[in-house]
């Protein structure tokens, strides 16, 4: 396992999202979904644009760009131009602070049998 550190859970209000640099795997956008954390690459797989200057509606991620969608927690493209889906990490909260395991698939995707 490779946890690594994000960000405070505070830093994140509900539907928010804040971009994180990793020298591992490159930038990942950090999500709070009503309390629920999630972390996915923050590159576009269409395009080149940073998902974290997009938008959350409902559990999806909406790139700036093109209008793309993936889902959040499973990190399926859901919307055209985007059909290449994004890597996701499985998170852990403890004590406040949420962190990554950068050699996990997030639960949802697995179960969904999603590969980036």
């Amino acid at each position: 396992m490779s946890k690594v550190f994000l960000c405070s859970a505070e830093e994140l209000g509900p539907n928010s999202l804040k971009k994180v640099s990793n020298e591992a795997v490159g930038d990942l956008c950090v999500y709070n979904l009503d309390g629920e954390f999630f972390a996915t690459s923050d590159m576009c797989t269409h395009a080149t644009a940073s998902l974290a200057d997009g938008y959350i509606e409902d559990d999806l991620i909406t790139c700036p760009v093109h209008w793309g969608q993936f889902d959040i927690r499973t990190g399926e493209a859901v919307a055209f131009p985007c059909e290449k889906h994004l890597r996701t990490f499985k998170i852990y909260v403890e004590d406040g602070e949420v962190f990554a395991d950068l050699d996990a698939h997030a639960d949802a995707a697995v179960e969904a049998n999603i590969e980036p």
